[in-house]
This record gives structure tokens, sequence and C-alpha cells, in this order.
């Protein structure tokens, strides 16, 4: 148990903006990108429904959008046009299944990426059954190709839990995120696991099991999501039936600082909330204030005394 507190900047976590500005000494800001992918939820070869709370946009709502990648970070920088930003971006392959194509395709799309000289890295969204070892083997020589830029890929794992899997339509067992898992670290790949806190079914143990199991998989970063009900998802029907009830503010506070305890100090937390469209949001509409969501999340932890890592153990801890 480590009990001697880590400061990270001004966070008692390892978030993602201090490993950027410790890294590039700037705040980085991440072009979410459309590039054209499907999913085996979607096109038939598992199903055509998606997962029960993907929205139509293939959870890519606020990606840019142009016909190129190149037009599409060009349309993403100027998002930004108001903050005060660096000079760098990661380009965020967000919509939908992002190695889910040949790998030529995907060659053709990465190199796009990280050939422009802005972007200092890219960061792929995807499903650990859609990475068959050719696209291992691409993702390894780009590494080499663009050895200053790093190519992290992100997992969408949600739970560990057999039953929730089923029922939100995951489409794979625990074994086969465990065998991805295997290969991307043979391969020196960077890992990034997507959690959904608040899943149907699920109590507070269950969802400190997830993050307890991932905290000894030598991930290098996790994004602890809010599960979020959206209009035109089956969940949101499930949800109007009255089959479950949404976290409330204080209970999701009370989970996300129990799983930041747990996960190691090294593990970077990329998330601890989520960003859900306002127009398609129907719950929790307490997350749409972010601001509040973040400063009470850090408030508490003060007050608790307490911080990432705090219940993790030396074996845990990724070196």
């Amino acid at each position: 148990m480590n009990n001697k507190p880590t400061k990270w900047g001004d966070k008692p976590y390892h978030s993602l903006n201090y490993y950027l500005k410790n890294i590039y000494g700037e705040k980085i800001y991440k072009i979410a990108l459309d590039a054209g992918m499907t999913c085996p939820n979607r096109d038939g070869k598992l199903d055509t429904r998606g997962c029960i709370f993907c929205s139509a946009g293939g959870s890519g709502d606020f990606a840019s959008h142009g016909t190129s990648i190149r037009e599409q970070l060009e349309n993403g920088k100027k998002l930004f046009h108001d903050k005060k930003i660096g000079s760098h971006f990661i380009a965020y392959f967000q919509s939908f299944t992002n190695t889910y194509a040949e790998p030529e395709r995907l060659k053709y799309l990465f190199e796009e990426a990280l050939a422009e000289p802005e972007v200092i890295g890219i960061s792929i969204a995807t499903r650990p059954d859609c990475l068959e070892p050719a696209i291992i083997e691409l993702l390894s020589c780009l590494k080499k190709q663009f050895p200053d830029k790093f190519i992290w890929i992100e997992l969408g794992l949600q739970t560990i839990h057999e039953q929730t899997a089923l029922y939100i339509r995951r489409g794979y067992p625990l074994a086969v995120f465990e065998d991805a898992l295997a290969h991307l670290h043979a391969a020196e790949l960077p890992v990034i696991v997507h959690v959904i806190l608040g899943l149907p079914g699920e109590t507070k143990d269950m969802m400190l099991a997830t993050c307890r199991y991932l905290s000894d998989k030598k991930i290098f970063g996790i994004k602890l999501q809010l599960l979020h009900v959206l209009k035109n998802t089956d969940l949101a029907t499930d949800f109007f039936k009255k089959s479950f009830e949404i976290l409330a503010f204080e209970e999701y506070i009370d989970i996300i600082i129990s799983c930041l305890e747990l996960l190691p100090p090294d593990v970077v937390i990329h998330r601890v909330t989520g960003d859900g469209p306002k127009e398609l949001l129907i719950e929790p509409t307490w997350s749409l204030n972010k601001r509040n969501v973040l400063n009470t999340l850090h408030k508490e932890l003060r007050i608790r005394e307490t911080f990432q890592g705090r219940l993790s153990t030396p074996n845990n801890i990724n070196l």
C-alpha cells in the first residue's frame, strides 16, 4: 500500500494535462477525427445495433469534419481559436472503430496525420477484437517511420464483468481484451483503456473490481467515463422503462476517488468525467457542468487527504 502522497502539479492524480506539459512544456489539445470507419457491432459482423449506449456518431460526436485527415486537423485547430494554446496537437481517431479497415487504408490515414508538423502523435480508438497481426505490424512500422512521435491505442473495455458486457452488446469476452493487450505490450504500443462507470446492474464494488484488475495490467492510461444516456439509443429506451438509475453526482465523485486510489501512480488519467453532447444528453444533466464536477472532485480529494495510488501495492506499480 502506498501511503506517501504524490503531487502532479496542482492535482493529487496523474492527469493527462500534467503528463503532456511535463514532456512538451505547453498545453496540448486533442483534435477528434472521423476517419470514415464503421464497427463490427454495426455492419452485421457481430450485430447491426451498435453498443447499447453508442450514439449514431459512433462516440465521435465531437469529431471534426472534412474530406481528408489534413482538412479535419485544420478545421479542428480553428475550434481552439479563443483558447491560449501551444503549437502542437494530438490527432485523435475517435469515431467508431479506427482499426477496422484494410492495413493499406489505415497506413494512408495514420501517415497523413503523423506527417503533419504540428501533430506530436496519434491516439487511435478501437476494439481489442479489431487488432489482427497485420495491423499490429503496421503500427510497429509507423513507430519506426515516425520515431519522434507517439502512437497510442485506446481500447474500449468498459467493464470486466461478462454479464454487463453481454447487456451492453460489447461483442467480445474479456479473454480477447487480454490477448490484444499482450500483443500491444509486445509491440511496445502504449494502451489507454476506456472504462464506463455506472453501467446498469453494476455496484460500486463491481466498478472497483474493474479498476483493480487494470491496476495490474501495466497500462499507460485510463479514461474513467461517466455513463451517459443519449437520445436514440437502446440505453435510452431502457432508461425510460426505469430499468436502471443513473449515478447521482455525489455517488460518482465517491466512486471516482475510490478508483483513483486503486490505480498505480504512473497510470495517466486521461479522463475523470465525460462530455455528452448537450443536444443528445438525456441524463445525467449534472455532467454538463464539467467545471463543477472537476472542482468538486478536487475539493473532495483534499478533504479526504487522499490521492491516486494510495491503495495500490508496489507490485502493481508499472516500472
